[in-house]
């Protein structure tokens, strides 16, 4: 039973909103657990069907091109409808995938479920959704309640991954796929169904943060509330295009998710290339999940506090070091020093691209911006996953893929840092970046 929501005439005991936090972090829980996995089902099917890497790195490209488009249209139907059923029908979507994969046979059925469908699906059931519906829910620490949620996910991938693989081990990737389907349908469709909510004012709350008629004003009482009760100075994602700081922060998600999804989707192979178990390199990639945790938990209130391009900006330079050791030395200690040091950069970006471009450009069109940053982020992780396997088939290692991120993680810090950090007018207010 949904909990029942209080009027605005009374104080209720739990916040609506805390409800709808707890649902975006337990599917976000089982969502990861599921996504990373493909990393983890690189080799057995290439063992299975006599692919090579590039083939089932063209699956992660169709994947993450195909989920690049999907979130700029689930966010622009989330702008117009609300999230419950977007995620409703995506999860169908990512069952079906996951299900139909068991009895895959040929790399077309693969590329069609795991690239197009799964990719597809991938729009409403993952990190952008969630982030731009815990930010209407709070004012007040928007940053650290994102956080909140995203913390899910990298607990998803910690806890689940080596679940998942163990479980793989013992009956087979097809039947875990099939087990992993059924768990999503389950889950996130109970539980959008009962507590996600896109809107407090659809439920006649106040957002967390937010001021009533009774309040002070909110220029004194809450700044932020102040910019967020002003949607007609918002900007739509056409007027973002407009400025130089979208295209900036454009270009350093590019490489963010260039970075990501090379060491999402090889990281186990690279491993176990050098001589470590599967259950080694299912072990560093949940690592890898959960250090991301830390990441989210540390750059959450610390945009609050400082901003949300330094956080960034750091991150890509840390990114620069870790790639460099990689290549200068393979030892198993220096290989869990870079799994865990770039597990803690993972997330760092999940929750500050909600609170970025909404400083920058307000959250009227949130959903929409969001998901157009979100899409130019998963097009460089596709494409990085992609190229990271052709550069492995060429030259037997990924050297050349590491120092090319290296190189191009410092151009975005640079390119973060450039970024004006306040509020754009939309043309025709004032003059903006």
């Amino acid at each position: 039973m949904t909990p029942e929501p209080p009027d605005s005439t009374r104080h209720p005991r739990i916040y609506f909103g805390w409800y709808v936090l707890a649902a975006s972090f337990l599917i976000l829980f089982l969502n990861a657990g599921i996504r990373f996995f493909i990393g983890v089902m690189v080799k057995p099917l290439i063992t299975d069907f006599g692919w090579t890497r590039s083939d089932v790195s063209a699956a992660v490209f169709l994947n993450m091109a195909v989920y690049a488009v999907a979130v700029i249209v689930t966010g622009r139907l989330y702008d117009r409808f609300g999230p419950k059923w977007v995620i409703v029908v995506s999860t169908l979507l990512f069952a079906a995938g996951y299900a139909l994969m068991a009895f895959m046979t040929s790399l077309w059925q693969f590329l069609v479920l795991y690239g197009v469908v799964i990719g597809a699906a991938f729009g409403g059931t993952t990190v952008p959704i969630y982030g731009a519906i815990i930010s209407k829910w709070f004012l007040r620490h928007r940053g650290f309640a994102i956080s909140l949620a995203m913390g899910g996910n990298c607990l998803g991938q910690f806890i689940l991954v080596p679940v998942f693989t163990d479980t793989m081990l013992s009956i087979g990737w097809r039947e875990t796929s099939l087990w992993m389907a059924g768990a999503a349908l389950i889950v996130n469709t109970v539980l959008t169904l009962v507590f996600l909510r896109g809107d407090p004012d659809q439920l006649g709350i106040v957002p967390n943060g937010g001021v009533t008629s009774t309040s002070a004003p909110a220029s004194a009482s809450n700044p932020q509330a102040t910019s967020d009760a002003q949607p007609s100075q918002d900007l739509n994602l056409r007027q973002a295009m407009r400025t130089v700081s979208l295209w900036l922060f454009s270009v350093a998600m590019f490489v963010c998710g260039a970075g990501d999804f090379l060491l999402t989707t090889h990281l186990v192979p690279m491993v176990t290339d050098l001589g470590l178990s599967d259950t080694t390199g299912a072990a560093m990639l949940a690592w890898f999940g959960l250090l991301s945790l830390g990441g989210i938990l540390v750059a959450g209130p610390l945009s609050d506090r400082i901003g949300n391009k330094i956080p960034i900006a750091v991150t890509f330079a840390l990114r620069v070091v870790l790639f460099l050791l990689i290549v200068c030395n393979k030892g198993q200690t220096v290989l869990w020093i870079f799994a865990l040091g770039f597990g803690f950069t993972l997330l760092v970006t999940a929750p500050l691209t909600t609170t970025l471009a909404g400083r920058l450009f307000g959250f009227a069109h949130i959903g929409i911006i969001s998901g157009f940053i979100t899409t130019v982020h998963h097009v460089g992780g596709g494409l990085w996953a992609y190229l990271g396997g052709v550069i492995y088939d060429h030259t037997g290692g990924y050297d050349l893929a590491f120092i090319i991120s290296a190189v191009a993680s410092a151009a975005a810090v640079v390119c973060t840092l450039c970024i004006r950090e306040a509020r754009h007018q939309r043309p025709g207010f004032t003059h903006g970046t």
